[in-house]
């Protein structure tokens, strides 16, 4: 008997880390000449554990949170709604909760099947190839093509954080057709920290994974306020979420004990191109806001 896609799939061998970390010509050959295989590897699987998989969609996002954006789908002048349940925590930095803490162990749950599956999963290059992290948008080679999950995250960024994004940053429509999105993980003593850096995004969504009780040490995210030169930390709580612009500089400081779980989330315009710092802001109604882009995706990747 011939082995299934998803035999084949786990039989491959995955590039060393040193080749990943070097981004040898192999390295990305192993990724070209098999994503054929993995996406059809990723339905297989899921198909599979359909029984032990809780369905993944909008009912784990925070309660007012859901009911405020679906209001504003149907009428965007109640938009402002939403903007109550943001804090401004650092200059053009806002964070507020975006899943249920506690619904986050069934988002959980499917990330750690996942792990679990076999399947190449390619990590972040551009995070010190961070260990417990994957690419999630089909513009990244080795993502995570699992056909629910694809579902999930396209309804994270179309139906909640551009429209968003769009009303705290006006001047990013038109610089928020593309996607990128990927997780990451530290962990003590391996991927610790992030130096300061600013993203390659227009806006950057940053949510944490943690449980309930999952506590960690350390890892706090310092933002830089321009205007005052000084640092300004925050830490995650489990379901919360931190907007920005990319632009602005932001580091995560080392991880003491215990781990920190987030999905990243970019937006940025065809063939990478975000507004300028400082560009004026574009006098949208609330109608234009409450859209989905019609371009196409791109194969631009930032990393």
């Amino acid at each position: 008997m011939n082995p299934s896609q998803l035999q084949r799939a786990r039989a491959t061998n995955l590039p060393s880390r040193e080749a990943m970390l070097q981004r040898t010509s192999s390295v990305q050959q192993f990724w070209d000449v098999n994503r054929a295989l993995f996406n059809d590897a990723w339905k297989e699987w899921e198909q599979g554990e359909a029984k032990n998989l809780s369905p993944l969609n909008d009912s784990l996002l925070d309660n007012k949170l859901r009911e405020a954006v679906n209001n504003a789908w149907q009428e965007p002048e109640k938009e402002l709604v939403i903007r109550d349940l943001l804090e401004e925590v650092a200059p053009d930095v806002f964070k507020f909760k975006f899943f249920d803490a506690e619904k986050i162990a069934l988002l959980r749950h499917y990330l750690d099947q996942v792990s679990n599956a076999e399947i190449p999963l390619r990590p972040p290059y551009g995070i010190a190839l961070n260990h417990g992290g994957a690419m999630l948008d089909p513009r990244s080679e080795g993502y995570l093509a699992a056909p629910s999950f694809q579902v999930f995250y396209r309804e994270m960024l179309d139906k909640y954080m551009r429209p968003i994004a769009r009303m705290l940053f006006p001047e990013i429509t038109g610089y928020d057709t593309q996607t990128f999105g990927f997780s990451i993980r530290y962990e003590a003593n391996k991927d610790t920290s992030l130096r300061m850096h600013s993203d390659a995004s227009s806006v950057t969504l940053n949510i944490n994974l943690n449980l309930p009780g999952e506590d960690y040490s350390g890892s706090g995210v310092n933002f830089y306020d321009q205007s005052s030169g000084k640092l300004v930390e925050q830490r995650f709580e489990p379901g919360t979420a931190i907007i920005h612009r990319g632009h602005v500089p932001h580091a995560a400081q080392p991880i003491i004990s215990g781990e920190r779980s987030n999905i990243v989330l970019w937006l940025y315009g065809d063939n990478g191109y975000i507004p300028m710092r400082n560009a004026p802001s574009n006098n949208q109604d609330a109608q234009t806001r409450w859209t989905v882009p019609s371009a196409a995706a791109d194969s631009y990747a930032p990393f």
